[in-house]
């Protein structure tokens, strides 16, 4: 089974600098053919410039839609500019206690992005906020009880995907417990089976059940469940936990592999074959052109050695093919007139007062139950 580069190219999520396409970025597209981008705020100015960049990356992109993704979160984890409708921290939300609300944000937040030519979110947080020292969680976890990020990181999911955005849990196995941030260092988590099990899997396999469309790894080193590799890189996590006992078939994204917890370890070749040999199915790459064309050369050389088995990118293929065909084949070019009508509109804006207003009084009065 002989598989060409362009090909190869589906597996890759990158990211670039500047506003818009520039001949250089153009000239990558044309040789790498990547499946998909992601947008930082260096890259984002306006709703106008938005909406003319995505429209100028898709028509680079000949041969399938891009994925064109983006960390919306909310609260501190937000890429928009200012005119659009910014949605609090996942902490906020969940101290509403209301899927309702946290799915009527989601929906907000994914008309806005679909009206600008942005298709995924890199959201829900379904970590847990388990240790109060977690320099990386924090406040964008929905709460510190499985119960509650079950409920509303599902219902977030359930309002980007059911507005067609799509949506990406993260980071599993769970990056809530650990004391150390993934984008500086290896963090090394020694909870048992059963604690992980019991609690930060939870919010992770409930959303694998219900049809989360896809899911980002987390670069770190879970002892309980293998004791040599971060999960991005494990067989032991994603291909038998994730995709063997949880049957779990959406796609798999690693989270960026220019991070220290991988880089410091790895080089981005090694790293990059890894990932694909663990079970993941894109590889995100977030700035520097240089890796992400030896990532891509060297995943081409392993398939082409036999290194890895044709029929496992095959898999992949056919994985990113259906997540595509669900949400990007009645894909339009983004207008700048839709852009002004939804973008940071009144109906968004009131429910942006409603949460903050709803998780004040919640505050205030510890045990209100929200909506």
């Amino acid at each position: 089974m002989l598989i060409a580069r362009e090909t190869i190219g589906q597996m890759f999520m990158i990211g670039f600098d500047g506003t818009a396409v520039s001949p250089d970025l153009a000239a990558f597209f044309k040789e790498y053919r990547p499946g998909g981008v992601i947008l930082f705020s260096r890259n984002l100015e306006s709703a106008e410039q938005i909406v003319a960049l995505t429209n100028a990356l898709q028509r680079c992109s000949t041969a399938t839609p891009l994925l064109i993704a983006i960390d919306q979160e909310g609260g501190r984890v937000s890429r928009l500019p200012k005119e659009f409708t910014i949605f609090p921290a996942g902490e906020v939300v969940g101290r509403c206690r209301s899927p309702q609300l946290a799915y009527a944000a989601a929906e907000a937040t994914a008309r806005e992005l679909r009206a600008v030519g942005i298709n995924m979110n890199m959201a829900p947080v379904l970590d847990i906020n388990s240790n109060p020292a977690n320099p990386v969680i924090g406040d964008r976890a929905f709460g510190s009880t499985p119960e509650l990020v079950c409920d509303l990181g599902w219902a977030t999911a359930r309002g980007l995907q059911e507005n067609g955005v799509i949506a990406c849990g993260k980071h599993f196995p769970g990056h809530g417990e650990t004391g150390a941030d993934s984008h500086h260092e290896l963090p090394i988590v020694t909870a048992s089976r059963d604690r992980l099990e019991c609690f930060e899997l939870l919010p992770f396999r409930h959303a694998a059940a219900q049809g989360i469309a896809t899911m980002m790894t987390a670069h770190v080193l879970y002892r309980s469940l293998d004791e040599h590799r971060p999960a991005t890189l494990s067989p032991a996590i994603i291909g038998t936990l994730l995709r063997h006992t949880w049957h779990y078939d959406g796609v798999v994204l690693t989270d960026d592999l220019e991070m220290r917890a991988i880089i410091d370890h790895y080089g981005i070749e090694d790293a990059t074959l890894w990932s694909i040999l663990a079970g993941c199915d894109i590889v995100l790459i977030c700035k520097d052109r240089n890796r992400q064309v030896a990532a891509m050369e060297a995943l081409h050389k392993a398939v082409s050695d036999g290194s890895i088995p044709p029929e496992q990118i095959a898999r992949s293929l056919e994985r990113i093919g259906r997540l595509k065909q669900r949400f990007l084949t009645s894909l339009r070019p983004a207008t700048l007139s839709e852009a002004t009508l939804v973008v940071g509109c009144s109906a968004h804006r009131a429910l942006l007062h409603s949460i903050q207003h709803l998780a004040k009084q919640t505050a205030e009065a510890p045990g209100q139950i929200g909506l």
